[in-house]
């Protein structure tokens, strides 16, 4: 299935997605509580509903009211767990594997052929170092873990996932001892460990920094019922701004930002580098954008998903884009960096393609042409706002975006753009 697009310009307000990311910690969190804790305003897509269905097959008794997501009994570390399918969902896998290792059976865990594809073996050997028998396809899912880990000193390497963090840090106050974690190199995609800590913070668990993304301990615990609000995503927020700067007249994106951290915020800071002028209200945001857009370095170390936000904004630049330090987009739901460099060349757009990164040069000679997401939902969605700013183009995958903004297209005609399913 595909979608073609035309040049479309949009105006009016459009509603900003909550985030995904949160939406995944608070519902693991909320399960391994129980008692009554609830979940709102929670993003709903297939990527989150894996992590439901896991926290079920788990034992956790979960229903879903609108957008609230409520348990009324935890996990269950007694239950006999059948085999754990998360789809494509690398946060699901990641944090549900770490609970697993808590339980005395066997438990395995599959994805589909995107994420069998996605590295997990710095995980299992960090988890296998503290008790749990873990087993693997090359490294890849589906994997089989038998616990049940105790707790004690762990390293892993910090230069794959923060996922793998996040996945100890979440079983690590259920365990007898708790965890003295290391994190070996530099830690990519940091703000996302702090959106862990934060959340586990409103359930009532404590992590201990020793020092800043290298060393921590989290003494046993107990998971407290709470209810947890999902912010804006600011990942999906980015998107909807390179669309209004890119095709935009007089858009107001509407969202309420909130106090957690999100290290994709910092999008709001490459724009104004790039000559926009962002006007942020109590429940929505604006943008100005000049008739070129300014180029810049840009280190997308800790905010990988802004990729393909940015890199679409190299169709009306002045001068040229170096994203830089975001190797780690390669082992996303695809090898972003590659698959980017591929298909924006296609519009006419010269791209240096780097390990860690791109350059892409200005251009006067931009045009239509047939691109390829890869079954990416980031990526589409990208892909269809580079569409609607040239026009002529056609998008591949249109069903990728179930992962994160199932209402994306519909979303976006609302407002004037032109993407039509063929």
């Amino acid at each position: 299935m595909s979608c073609k697009v035309e040049k479309s310009k949009i105006s009016g307000e459009i509603v900003c997605p909550s985030n995904k990311s949160y939406s995944h910690r608070a519902i693991f969190l909320s399960s391994l509580a129980g008692n009554n804790s609830k979940v709102n305003n929670v993003l709903l897509s297939s990527d989150t509903l894996a992590t439901i269905e896991a926290c079920k097959k788990f034992g956790a008794e979960i229903e879903i009211n609108d957008s609230s997501v409520i348990v009324k009994n935890p996990i269950n570390l007694g239950t006999n767990v059948p085999e754990i399918n998360t789809e494509n969902s690398g946060t699901t896998i990641r944090i549900a594997s770490g609970i697993a290792s808590l339980f005395s059976n066997e438990i395995i865990l599959t994805g589909d052929e995107s994420l069998q594809k996605r590295p997990m073996q710095p995980l299992l050997d960090a988890l296998s170092s503290i008790g749990a028998q873990c087993s693997s396809t090359d490294g890849k899912p589906p994997i089989t873990i038998k616990g049940k880990i105790k707790g004690g000193n762990v390293t892993i390497p910090g230069n794959f996932s923060s996922q793998f963090i996040s996945a100890l840090f979440i079983s690590a106050p259920l365990t007898e001892n708790g965890i003295n974690l290391t994190i070996e190199g530099n830690l990519v995609s940091k703000p996302y460990l702090d959106a862990t800590i934060a959340t586990m913070r409103r359930f009532g668990v404590t992590v201990q920094t020793l020092i800043p993304y290298k060393k921590y301990n989290i003494t046993p615990q107990i998971y407290k019922n709470s209810e947890f609000t999902v912010p804006i995503d600011f990942s999906s927020l980015a998107l909807l701004l390179s669309a209004a700067v890119l095709c935009g007249e007089k858009i107001k994106i509407k969202c309420e930002i909130g106090d957690l951290p999100q290290g994709d915020e910092v999008f709001i800071d490459i724009l104004e580098q790039m000559g926009v002028t962002v006007t942020i209200n109590e429940k929505e945001i604006e943008v100005n954008s000049p008739e070129k857009l300014k180029g810049g370095k840009f280190d997308l170390s800790n905010s990988p998903d802004l990729l393909p936000p940015l890199a679409i904004l190299a169709l009306n630049i002045s001068s040229p884009i170096e994203i830089f330090n975001v190797k780690h987009a390669r082992l996303k739901e695809t090898d972003r960096i590659a698959i980017i460099s591929r298909e924006i060349s296609k519009l006419g757009i010269k791209v240096d393609e780097k390990e860690d990164g791109l350059i892409l040069e200005p251009t006067e000679n931009i045009k239509g042409a047939k691109l390829n997401s890869e079954n990416d939902h980031r990526l589409f969605m990208a892909f269809c706002i580079a569409g609607m700013f040239i026009g002529d183009c056609t998008v591949t995958d249109p069903e990728s975006i179930k992962v994160s903004f199932p209402e994306f297209i519909q979303e976006m005609n609302t407002i004037g753009a032109k993407i039509r399913i063929e």
